[in-house]
C-alpha cells in the first residue's frame, strides 16, 4: 500500500491559542529590537503583519493587546493538538513550531477518502477557533511543501513534481539570505532552482538545499517522529452527544474493555499496560493508563484498576470521543491443565491481580538478596514480578527484618571494652541485659572507597523487659566507641 501523509500548518497558533478577543499580537526580542511574531484576525484587518516593528504596531492600533513570546507555551499547544490528532490515524508527528504530519496510509477510508477526512480535519480543528492548512500527498515533504507555499487539496499519486515545481521558494523553509541570494539569481520558484545543476548549487549553496528540494519533489522521503509509539491494539468510541456523567464514561470504558480484551484474545495476547484517552469536546485530551504485573485480558480485573484512576478526569464539557489501547502487550496462551499446573497458574493470576490491584494505591516490591555483607546493602528492591537470582555462595544471617533507616545512638555499659553490653539506655531509662551473642565483626567494602565507614561489631541481645535488638559498636573498641540500634529481632 503507498504511503499517504496529510500535513497541517497552523501558522497562527501562538496568537490563537490565547483565545482572547479582539486584536491582538504576539512580539519577541529580536537582537535590538522588538518585532511582530503573530497577529489576530481583527489586529490583521487593522494593518498589523508579522515582522514589523513592535512601536509602529501600538502607532497604527494603540489600543492592540500585547502579549510577550512564549516558546514553551506554543510548544505544548503544538502537543496538545497532535494528541487529538489521533483520533484520527495513530501515528501523529511534530512538524517545527507549527506544523504537524499525519500518516493517513488505509485509514482515509474510514472518513469517506481522503478529501474528506482532510475538510473534517480542517472543520474540527476551524471549530476549535483554529486556522490551519491542509494537504494530502504521497510523501511528507511533498504535503509540507504545498502548505508553506499556501496551498492545500490532495495530490493524486505521481503528480507530485508537477504540483510542487510552481511553487514559490517559500516552499521550501529556507534561510532568508539563502532566498535572497537565489532571487538575486532569477530563481523564483522550486521548479526554477530545480532545473539548474545539482553539483553547482551544492558547491555554491551547500548540501541542505538539495535535501530540501528532493524532500519537496518527492525523491527523498522525510521520517514522521510519532508522537506516541503506534499501538499494538486499539479500540475507538464516538459519541454523538458529549459524555459528562462518570456512570456514562464507566459504560464506555466497559464496552472498550471487552472489545479490546477479545481482540488480544483473538491475537493470543494479554495486556502489560493499557492507557485511556478521552477526546474532550473543546480539543484537550486526557489520559489515564494502568499497568499490570502479569499479561492479561480479564475485563472485570482491568475495569477494577481503572476505577480508581477514572477520579482524575475533568469532563468539564463532555468529551466525544474515548480510545483504550494496549501500547503493552505480551504473548498469552492457555494453560495446560494436568499435575497441579492450572491450580498453580490460578493462584499465581490471583496473586499479580493483588500486586496489581495494590499498585495502583501504593509502591510495591521485593526484597532480593545482594552479594554485600555490609547489611543495609545486603537486600535490594525489585519488581514483585522479576525472577529473583540468589548469589552463590549465600549463606543467610539472623538479621532484624527491617533495618531502621537512620539508627538511633544508644548509651551502653560493657564489662570490658571488647566485651558485650551488659546495660543499655534505651530512651530515657537504662536497661539490664540478660543475654547477649556476638560480635559478629564486619569490615567495610574496600572497593567501593568510603574511608568514612569503619568496621562494626554486631551483638544480638535480649533486654530483661523482653525485647530482642540488634545493637552496633562502630570504631575502635573503648570510651570513645559510638553504639547504636540498628533493628528488632523477633
Amino acid at each position: 500500500m503507498e504511503r499517504r501523509t496529510l500535513a497541517l500548518l497552523l501558522p497562527h497558533l501562538p496568537v490563537e491559542r490565547l483565545r482572547r478577543p479582539g486584536p491582538v499580537t504576539v512580539w519577541a526580542q529580536r537582537g535590538a529590537r522588538r518585532v511582530v511574531v503573530s497577529v489576530s484576525a481583527e489586529a490583521a484587518s487593522a494593518g498589523l503583519r508579522i515582522g514589523q516593528a513592535l512601536a509602529d504596531a501600538q502607532a497604527i492600533l494603540p489600543g492592540v493587546v500585547l502579549v510577550p513570546e512564549d516558546p514553551a507555551a506554543d510548544a505544548a499547544a503544538l502537543e496538545r493538538l497532535a494528541l487529538w490528532c489521533l483520533r484520527f490515524t495513530p501515528l501523529v508527528g511534530i512538524e517545527g513550531t507549527d506544523g504537524l504530519l499525519l500518516d493517513i496510509t488505509g485509514v482515509a477510508h474510514l472518513f469517506g477518502g481522503e478529501k474528506a477526512l482532510r475538510a473534517e480535519v480542517l472543520g474540527r480543528l476551524a471549530r476549535l477557533g483554529l486556522t490551519a492548512r491542509g494537504a494530502v500527498a504521497g510523501m511528507p515533504g511533498v504535503a509540507l511543501a504545498l502548505v508553506r507555499a499556501g496551498r492545500g487539496g490532495v495530490v493524486a499519486p505521481g503528480l507530485e513534481e508537477a504540483a510542487v515545481k510552481p511553487l514559490s521558494l517559500a516552499a521550501l523553509r529556507l534561510e532568508p539570505a539563502l532566498v535572497s541570494a537565489l532571487q538575486g539569481l532569477g530563481l523564483r520558484d522550486v521548479g526554477s532552482v530545480a532545473a539548474q545543476p545539482r553539483a553547482g548549487l551544492v558547491r555554491r549553496f551547500g548540501a541542505g538545499l538539495a535535501r530540501a528540494l528532493d524532500e519537496a519533489l518527492g525523491q527523498a522521503g522525510r521520517p514522521i517522529s510519532p508522537i506516541r509509539t503506534p499501538p499494538e491494539m486499539q479500540v475507538a468510541q464516538d459519541f454523538a452527544d458529549p459524555v459528562v456523567t462518570r456512570a456514562g464514561i464507566e459504560a464506555a470504558l466497559g464496552l472498550l474493555l471487552d472489545a479490546l480484551c477479545r481482540a488480544l484474545r483473538e491475537a493470543g495476547r494479554g495486556a502489560r499496560r493499557m492507557l485511556l484517552r478521552a477526546h474532550r469536546v473543546d480539543g484537550a485530551v486526557q489520559e489515564v493508563a494502568i499497568g499490570t504485573g502479569l499479561a492479561t485480558r480479564d475485563p472485570k480485573h482491568l475495569a477494577r484498576l481503572f476505577h480508581g484512576k477514572l477520579e482524575r478526569l475533568e469532563p468539564d464539557c463532555g468529551y466525544d470521543r474515548i480510545t483504550l489501547e494496549a501500547p503493552v502487550a505480551d504473548p498469552l496462551t492457555g494453560v495446560q491443565d494436568g499435575l497441579g499446573t492450572a491450580a498453580r497458574a490460578g493462584r499465581q493470576a490471583e496473586l499479580a491481580q493483588l500486586l496489581d490491584r495494590l499498585a495502583q494505591r501504593l509502591p510495591v516490591w521485593r526484597l532480593a538478596p545482594r552479594a554485600s555483607h555490609w547489611p543495609e546493602r545486603a537486600m535490594a528492591r525489585v519488581n514483585p514480578f522479576e525472577p529473583v537470582e540468589v548469589p552463590d555462595p549465600w549463606v543467610p544471617r539472623p538479621r532484624p527484618v527491617r533495618l531502621l533507616r537512620r539508627p538511633p545512638a544508644l548509651e551502653v555499659m560493657a564489662e570490658v571494652p571488647d566485651g558485650p553490653p551488659f546495660r543499655l539506655r534505651l530512651g530515657r531509662a537504662w536497661q539490664r541485659v540478660v543475654r547477649a551473642e556476638g560480635p559478629e565483626r564486619i569490615e567495610p567494602e574496600w572497593w567501593r572507597d568510603r574511608p568514612d565507614r569503619l568496621p562494626r561489631d554486631y551483638y544480638r541481645v535480649e533486654l530483661e523487659s523482653g525485647v530482642r535488638l540488634w545493637v552496633c559498636r562502630a570504631g575502635p573498641m573503648g570510651p570513645d566507641a559510638r553504639w547504636v540500634l540498628h533493628g528488632h529481632l523477633p
